[in-house]
């Protein structure tokens, strides 16, 4: 536990890297192969953190300057996904979740009810955060540790079912998702999506990025996206003209940047992913495909989830400023509002109408959940010594204080042992369907 807890407080930059590297040994790459593919790896989340941080770093001050300008009040204040991390890892429940969710993957791989092998250590943040919310709701450990298990099945399950469209729409090969926050939109996607499909006209439009860039050539095309999307922004914030242009500049870049740092990931895993494979065929004689759970950073760079993500950061505010019943005012967590549609984009085929549709339902389901959830949070956040905002009395976030999953484990765990039969139920479904599916592509 000692190992595994200075490795994870090395952060995801260093940590994935060391991961890689010994996977890759385990995996038979040999040594030179195994480095080379972790140090591209690290290099290529610094580049993502990098270019997120200069987009939260600018959006911030934005929003929080459009705040100001229309006297906005709201009392439920974003902390940010960094400080819901800290606090989730700070929770009983985080002291214990790697060596439990690890435990639980590999008793998945045995049983084959999944392919993913999740390396992804750092982000188990998002099992330890349902479960911390869980143990307070329920004033039982044990209750939380069982919802973080049964999180970590049902992430991996629907990490397998969207691995494909990863593979085909955001051209990840042999990669999956097991991102907390990401999954959680999965069921919902799917939802809407189907809805769509039988609203009569509505069916019919089909607006994909790339149709776009083609059609409107130059005014079609990311770099120019993110400059006017970032103008607008601007000047909703009352900028001067050279920060408004400053602003659209950074957004542009963003939009070119983040594709191309999620390639430099790429580059480093194709080397892993296929040992990985090689690895289980010679080791466990079988057919199935191994997938390698990864970030939700490495497909946040589709031109359809950017664009949308850019189009949502204004109209989050606005609909939290008329929304009836919410309280929480999305400012610390808006640049990772791509992370909120990794997943749905494979789901719509990249289709920026029904994302945009799935994510405007979102935003707006998201608010009333982090206001719900607010007084659970800051509850867990104090018990976890956590320093709270000048000022503040009830603290969220987006992510994951805006998860549809969380929220329903904390009320179903609510009615403790009949959530439990509920969700355990429900995860043990999902995990034989899966199963059913690998043995039968083996054959």
């Amino acid at each position: 536990m000692e190992i595994i807890n200075f490795i994870v407080g090395l952060g995801p930059s260093v940590m994935m890297p060391i991961i890689i590297t010994i996977l890759g040994l385990i995996m038979g790459a040999g040594f030179g192969k195994a480095l080379r593919a972790g140090l591209t790896v690290g290099v290529g989340f610094i580049g993502l953190n990098l270019v997120i941080g200069l987009l939260g770093g600018n959006l911030g001050p934005a929003v929080q300057q459009m705040v100001s300008n229309y006297g906005l009040s709201l009392t439920v204040i974003d902390v940010g996904w960094p400080a819901a991390a800290a606090i989730a890892f700070a929770s009983r429940v985080g002291a214990v979740i790697i060596p439990i969710a690890l435990a639980v993957n590999v008793v998945m791989i045995l049983t084959k009810t999944t392919q993913t092998v999740n390396i992804d250590v750092w982000n188990f943040w998002h099992y330890a955060f349902t479960g911390a919310l869980v143990t307070f709701a329920t004033d039982s450990f044990v209750f939380g540790v069982i919802a973080a298990i049964i999180q970590a099945v049902m992430t991996l399950v629907l990490a397998d079912w969207t691995a494909k469209g990863v593979e085909e729409q955001l051209g990840l090969k042999g990669v999956s998702i097991p991102h907390g926050l990401s999954v959680a939109m999965v069921p919902v996607a799917l939802v809407i999506n189907k809805i769509l499909d039988y609203i009569p006209g509505i069916n019919k439009i089909n607006i994909d990025a790339d149709m776009v860039q083609k059609r409107f050539g130059l005014f079609g095309e990311p770099i120019l996206v993110g400059t006017v999307l970032g103008a607008i922004i601007g000047l909703l914030a009352g900028y001067d003209v050279g920060a408004t242009l400053n602003l659209a500049i950074i957004m542009g870049a963003a939009l070119v940047l983040i594709p191309r740092m999620a390639g430099l990931l790429m580059e480093g895993l194709l080397p892993i992913s296929d040992a990985a494979g090689e690895f289980v065929e010679k080791r466990f004689k079988s057919n199935s495909k191994i997938y390698i759970g990864l970030d939700a950073a490495v497909g946040i760079g589709h031109p359809t989830t950017l664009a949308v993500s850019l189009i949502l950061v204004p109209l989050s505010v606005l609909i939290a400023v008329i929304l009836p019943g919410n309280n929480f005012l999305p400012f610390a967590d808006l640049a990772v509002l791509p992370f909120l549609f990794v997943l749905v984009v494979p789901i719509t085929k990249g289709d920026l109408f029904r994302t945009l549709i799935v994510g405007l339902f979102i935003v707006v389901t998201g608010l009333w959940i982090a206001s719900d959830i607010a007084p659970l949070l800051t509850a867990a956040a104090i018990d976890a010594q956590f320093t709270m905002p000048v000022g503040a009395t009830l603290i969220s976030s987006i992510a994951d204080g805006a998860s549809p999953l969380s929220w329903a484990f904390v009320k179903l765990f609510e009615l403790r042992y009949i959530g439990i039969a509920v969700l355990g139920a429900i995860a043990l479904a999902m995990a034989y369907i899966n199963r059913l599916r690998i043995v039968k592509g083996e054959k």
